[in-house]
């Protein structure tokens, strides 16, 4: 599950938010809600997103970070999107990227009395990397972007924090991700899950 991440105004992040600025869809947005750059991300933020443009090349879109239904859905799973009537279309040609710092994490503990419990907030990314590469996908809600987190088994280092992660690409293949006529199932093995991780510091 992933239901918070951050994003830091770093060297590879600050072309990607630059970008964003110049949409037009920033002033649509601004309508109605602000666009948020940087800093701790929740569900229901506008946020700098990797899509393909009309003629299919890569772009920065400000998106809106879940779908509309019965509540806001913030995540699918990778393993069932290609089924699902909700993800089904948007599996198949509406993919993106959700350029990420670092995600959160909190792990989720079972007590005695068989309850779960919710303990330390983590901070998680890619070994090696100082950016998490999200997979995602999106669709168009009242003329405007929306788009949910792709999430998967956890890796190994941090299967005790969480049963599910973010499903992450490394780099190379963003823009394999998002073509529409790429076969999503293909890139599937190529998902990083050696993470590293630390404890967020409480304010």
């Amino acid at each position: 599950m992933c239901a918070r991440y951050w994003t830091e105004e770093s060297p590879e992040l600050r072309p990607i938010v630059e970008e964003m600025r110049r949409s037009p869809l920033v002033r649509k947005w601004q309508n109605t809600t602000a666009v948020k750059e940087y800093g701790e991300i929740r569900p229901t933020d506008v946020v700098p997103v990797i899509a393909p443009n009309r003629t299919g090349s890569r772009a920065v879109y400000p998106m809106k970070w879940g779908y509309a239904g019965k509540s806001i859905l913030m995540n699918a799973r990778s393993e069932t999107a290609a089924e699902k009537p909700t993800f089904r279309e948007d599996w198949a040609r509406h993919r993106c990227i959700v350029p990420a710092s670092w995600y959160f994490e909190w792990e989720h503990r079972i007590g005695n009395d068989g309850k779960k419990y919710t303990g330390d907030k983590y901070m998680i990314q890619p070994q090696g990397s100082s950016v998490t590469w999200l997979c995602g996908l999106y669709r168009i809600e009242d003329g405007l972007p929306h788009f949910v987190v792709l999430t998967r088994e956890p890796g190994d280092q941090i299967r005790f924090i969480h049963d599910r992660m973010p499903l992450i690409m490394p780099e190379n293949l963003i823009n394999e991700w998002i073509r529409p006529d790429v076969k999503p199932e293909e890139l599937l093995p190529y998902a990083l899950t050696d993470m590293m991780f630390e404890k967020a510091v409480k304010p």
